[in-house]
């Protein structure tokens, strides 16, 4: 039997309940709909104030450390974080900043963030793709942007957004089979394209 495909996804919130959480959740299921995954959801909100005033990885508590080993070992990351005056919030930074300059190499990751507003969109291509791009990661082709308006509380409820994440997940599965050949078999399906007005 095929081994399962290990997926870890980093939520960048520091909110409980936090619809940056809800999307990343979201994404994880029509992820583990189209192929086996094995995942694990590393939240800010729980690790951050473990290791906020930490400078260097070996004073890390175990508990974020192990979080790095499982964030570099990884098959595939999904990474969101909410818009916080323009970019990924400074935490999600500075977990990224312990993670070895080479662990990432060529690996696929899914990137998504939610903001206030559609004026914050391009997040996706201005700051999160640059981060990823220094650790020569394979950033995918489609990543998720989601604002309050989508959500009724923490509930996705715009049908676009449901289309913009199946669409995200059927745009990676291709490239998910060619990094991880040993992954369980893909079921293609077909995916609903919103046409812009």
């Amino acid at each position: 039997m095929s081994r399962k495909l290990k997926v870890v996804a980093v939520s960048g919130s520091l909110q409980r309940p936090s619809r940056t959480l809800v999307l990343v959740d979201r994404l994880l299921a029509a992820l583990g709909d189209e192929v086996a995954i094995d995942a694990r959801v590393i939240s800010l909100g729980e690790i951050g104030p473990q290791f906020a005033g930490v400078l260097y990885r070996n004073q890390l508590p175990a508990v974020v450390e192990e979080s790095i080993a499982a964030i570099e070992s990884a098959d595939l990351l999904i990474v969101a974080s909410p818009v916080y005056r323009g970019s990924y919030t400074g935490l999600f930074k500075h977990l990224f900043d312990f993670v070895h300059h080479e662990a990432l190499t060529d690996k696929p990751v899914l990137l998504a963030a939610t903001g206030g507003s559609d004026r914050h969109a391009l997040v996706i291509d201005h700051q999160l793709r640059p981060l990823f791009s220094f650790f020569q990661a394979r950033t995918l082709p489609i990543g998720v942007y989601a604002v309050e308006k989508d959500f009724e509380g923490y509930e996705i409820a715009n049908p676009a957004l449901r289309e913009r994440i199946a669409l995200a997940v059927a745009r990676a599965v291709p490239q998910l089979r060619e990094a991880s050949p040993a992954a369980a078999p893909v079921v293609q399906k077909p995916v609903p394209v919103a046409l812009a007005a």
